[in-house]
């Protein structure tokens, strides 16, 4: 079963002032620790979609087995980048979506999502965490065209909640620890480990 993955990491990070991509957690730029844990939990191919700040971006990737695609509209929205990162894949069973800022996906949660695929061949199978479902989320082949479809400024919740019955659910504990606002930056851990 092949599952490819797209990383989001086009945004400008406008509410936090600087490049969230380039953020240091648990010794690793967010961006890097993303596509680890994506190429970690067996997913190829991985695609990280860039934007703002792509060359930097782009640099923190060196040597990963990642390939990375442009999105020159990543302003308007996470839509778009979602629709360019889908449109990069190669036929594949399932596509895994992911942000890059979320502190508590590792490539065991990631890894979860993936086997419950493969154990349930759920439409969508996504994590859950602060009362709802979102990103990480798996999504079979099937909805690829209604992942493509997504207005620039829609993600992936909206495919995810449009029908509850096509779900299941791996919790996420944790799962709303985002960096977002100079006040989420105590959350991050610099050193591995740390």
């Amino acid at each position: 079963m092949r599952v490819g993955a797209v990383v989001l990491a086009a945004g400008g990070s406008s509410r936090l002032g600087r490049p969230k991509q380039l953020l240091v957690h648990e010794g690793r730029a967010l961006v890097r620790r993303a596509a680890e844990a994506a190429v970690a939990a067996g997913c190829e191919p991985v695609v990280v979609v860039l934007g703002a700040h792509g060359e930097a971006v782009a640099a923190e990737l060196a040597g990963l087995p990642v390939r990375t695609v442009d999105n020159p509209e990543w302003q308007v929205g996470m839509g778009g980048s979602l629709r360019v990162g889908v449109r990069a894949l190669p036929e594949v069973e399932a596509v895994l979506v992911l942000l890059c800022d979320q502190l508590r996906v590792d490539a065991a949660h990631l890894g979860a999502l993936v086997d419950t695929f493969a154990r349930t061949r759920s439409p969508i199978v996504a994590s859950g965490y602060e009362g709802a479902r979102g990103v990480p989320a798996l999504f079979s082949r099937a909805l690829r065209p209604e992942l493509e479809a997504l207005e620039a400024d829609q993600g992936a919740r909206k495919v995810i909640v449009r029908d509850a019955s096509r779900v299941v659910e791996v919790p996420l504990p944790g799962g709303g620890e985002d960096v977002d606002t100079a006040a989420d930056l105590s959350l991050l851990s610099p050193r591995a480990g740390g």
